[in-house]
C-alpha cells in the first residue's frame, strides 16, 4: 500500500449540500462540523466536486474559471468574525428551503451580501487584512486579473457570454481595449478580486483544519473547460475557435448503450499541438493551483487524454464526430517532470480502450469502480473480486441515482437475481449491502455519497445527466449529523481495516494563508 493511497474510506459531498441558514452550503461552521463528523466516524477522505464559480445551469462542471473559487460558497457568518458585519446584518435572511438550493433566490442574496462585505472591508478592514488581500492579488496575478476583468465585463453585459459582447476588441482580448476596460470597471474588478481572496482564505483554513484532523480533501478536475470562461476568452489561440469566438468543434462522447445520440457537451476542444509547443504550461498551472486546494485529484473524462470525440459545432447531437488522438503519455510525462508525481485518480468509466488502460497503468494511476455498474455476470470488472488494489471503489457517484433510488427505480429482475446469487443472500437495506461490499473490496480507497449513509432514495439525487434544470440542489439538515448511519459506517470502517488508526496517518502539508 502506498503512502499516497493507504487503505481508507471517505464521503462524497459537495459543500453546497451542507446545512446552513443562507440557502446553500458554505465554508462556515457546518463544513468544520462535517470534518469532525468524518474524523469521529473513521473517515479520512472528503471528496468534493469542482469548486469554481458556476453559471447557467449551476453545474460545477461548467465554471467561469478553472482557477477561481465559487463566491456562493463563502461563509457570510464569518464576516462578523472578520469585523465587516454586525449580527444585525444577518438577521433578515430570506426563508430559504433547508433541503435544497434554490439558486434563483440564493445567488442574488449572496451577491447583495458580498457587495456589502466588500464595502465594509474597504471602510473597516484592518491593516493586516488589507495586506493579506494585497499579497493574494500579487501572488495570483497570473489568473486573477483575467478572471476579475472577465467577471466584471459579464456583469456589465448583463451576464451574456463573452462571444455576445458588442465590443469586438474586447471579445478578441485586444490589449488596448483591455487596458481601457480595466480603468472603466476598476471598482467592480477590485470587488471580484476581494471575493476570490475571501474564498481562498476560508478554503485554506478549512483544508488546514481537515488535514490536522487526518482528513484529506479529494478534488475534481473536468478535462474540458466551459466555452464561456475566462480561460477560453484569455487564451483563444489554444482552442478551435472562429475569429468571432464561436466554436468550430466541440467535445462529447459518441452514441452508446445509455444514449442513442451520444452526449454533446459543447465544451471547446484544445489545440493540443499548440499546448505541447508551450510545454503544456497552462495545464501545469492548473494542476499546481488545484493542489493548493486539495490533496487528491480526480480527472473527469480521463480517456480524453488518450483520444477524444470531436463533434462539428454545427451538429445538434454527438452522432456525427470522430475520434482523434489526445496528448497521451507525453502530457503526463511533462507534468511529472514539472510537478513530480501527481496524486491523480483517473475517471475511467464508460467504454475504455486498451490505449486508455495503458496510459492509466503506465503512470500507475488508480481508476474507478462503481458498484451500481457491477451486477451483470462474474466477468464484470466492477465486481469486487475483479478489483485491483490500485483503484477507488464507489457505491455510486454524483451522476448516479442514490443506491436506494437505483435499487427500487432502475434495477431489473435479472440484475437483482444476479446480485442476490453473488452475495448468497436476500438483499435488504441495499445501500448498506453495497457499502459493505465496497468496504470489503481490495481497492485501497472506498468512497460513498453522503445520501447512501443517510438512507435516501431518489429524492436525494444530485445530478441527472442530460437534464439541464433541477440538478445540483440536494442538501441535508443539521439533524443528519446525528443519523444512525454514522454508527454503522464507523463499524464497517474498522471491520474492514479502513480506519485511520489502522493505517499510517497521512496529512497534507497545507498552511493557513491570509
Amino acid at each position: 500500500m502506498s503512502r499516497l493511497f493507504p487503505r481508507s474510506s471517505g464521503i462524497l459531498l459537495h459543500p453546497t449540500s451542507l446545512p446552513g441558514k443562507f440557502g446553500i452550503g458554505d465554508l462556515g461552521d457546518s463544513a468544520f462540523r462535517f470534518v469532525d463528523w468524518l474524523q469521529e466516524n473513521g473517515q479520512s477522505i472528503w471528496q468534493v466536486l469542482p469548486l469554481g464559480p458556476t453559471s447557467y445551469g449551476d453545474s460545477p462542471y461548467q465554471t467561469l474559471s478553472a482557477f477561481a473559487g465559487n463566491p456562493n460558497l463563502i461563509s457570510l457568518s464569518h464576516f462578523v468574525e472578520y469585523g465587516w458585519f454586525e449580527e444585525s446584518d444577518l438577521a433578515d435572511v430570506p426563508d430559504f428551503p433547508t433541503d435544497k438550493v434554490d439558486y434563483g433566490w440564493v445567488i442574488p442574496y449572496h451577491e447583495k451580501m458580498l457587495t456589502l462585505g466588500y464595502q465594509r472591508f474597504i471602510k473597516k478592514g484592518t491593516d493586516s487584512q488589507k495586506k493579506g488581500f494585497e499579497n493574494f492579488v500579487a501572488d495570483n496575478e497570473d489568473w486573477l486579473e483575467d478572471f476579475a476583468l472577465f467577471a466584471a465585463l459579464k456583469k456589465y453585459y448583463g451576464g451574456k457570454s463573452w462571444v455576445e459582447w458588442d465590443d469586438a476588441d474586447l471579445l478578441r482580448y485586444q490589449k488596448k481595449a483591455l487596458d481601457k476596460a480595466r480603468k472603466t470597471h476598476v471598482t467592480v474588478i477590485d470587488e471580484q478580486r476581494f471575493y476570490q481572496w475571501v474564498f481562498f482564505r476560508q478554503w485554506y483554513h478549512l483544508k488546514y483544519y481537515a488535514n490536522q484532523k487526518g482528513v484529506r480533501l479529494f478534488g475534481d478536475i473536468p478535462i474540458f473547460v466551459a466555452h464561456d470562461s475566462s480561460d477560453v476568452w484569455a487564451n483563444q489561440d489554444l482552442y478551435f475557435l472562429e475569429e468571432n469566438g464561436q466554436q468550430i468543434v466541440v467535445a462529447g462522447v459518441p452514441p452508446d448503450y445509455f444514449s442513442p445520440t451520444g452526449q454533446r457537451w459543447g465544451n471547446p476542444l484544445y489545440h493540443w499541438d499548440k499546448m505541447k509547443e508551450q510545454g503544456y504550461d497552462w495545464w501545469a498551472k492548473r494542476f499546481k493551483a488545484i493542489l493548493t486546494f486539495v490533496d487528491l485529484i480526480r480527472i473527469d473524462h480521463f480517456r480524453g487524454f488518450e483520444a477524444y470525440w470531436e463533434i462539428p459545432a454545427s451538429e445538434p447531437t454527438a452522432m456525427k464526430g470522430e475520434w482523434l488522438p489526445g496528448p497521451g503519455a507525453d502530457f503526463f510525462q511533462v507534468m511529472t517532470d514539472k510537478l513530480g508525481k501527481l496524486p491523480i485518480v483517473a475517471e475511467d468509466l464508460g467504454v475504455i480502450t486498451k490505449g486508455v488502460e495503458a496510459l492509466r497503468d503506465g503512470f500507475n494511476l488508480p481508476g474507478m469502480k462503481v458498484l451500481q455498474f457491477a451486477w451483470s455476470d462474474s466477468k464484470n470488472p466492477f465486481l469486487p473480486h475483479n478489483h485491483s488494489t490500485n483503484c477507488v471503489v464507489y457505491t455510486g457517484t454524483h451522476d448516479n441515482n442514490t443506491t436506494i433510488g437505483w435499487w427500487f427505480d432502475e434495477v431489473d429482475d435479472a440484475t437483482r437475481n444476479f446480485m442476490q446469487t453473488y452475495l448468497e443472500r436476500e438483499i435488504h437495506e441495499i445501500n448498506w449491502r453495497m457499502i459493505q461490499v465496497a468496504m470489503m473490496s481490495p481497492a485501497h480507497t472506498a468512497i460513498f455519497p453522503m445520501q447512501d449513509i443517510l438512507n435516501l432514495g431518489a429524492e436525494g439525487r444530485m445530478n441527472t445527466p442530460g437534464i439541464e434544470q433541477g440538478n445540483w440542489t440536494w442538501r441535508f439538515t443539521q439533524e443528519a449529523f446525528d443519523h444512525d448511519g454514522k454508527n454503522r459506517l464507523k463499524h464497517l470502517t474498522g471491520l474492514y481495516q479502513r480506519h485511520p488508526d489502522q493505517q499510517e496517518k497521512i496529512y497534507g502539508d497545507a498552511a493557513v494563508k491570509s
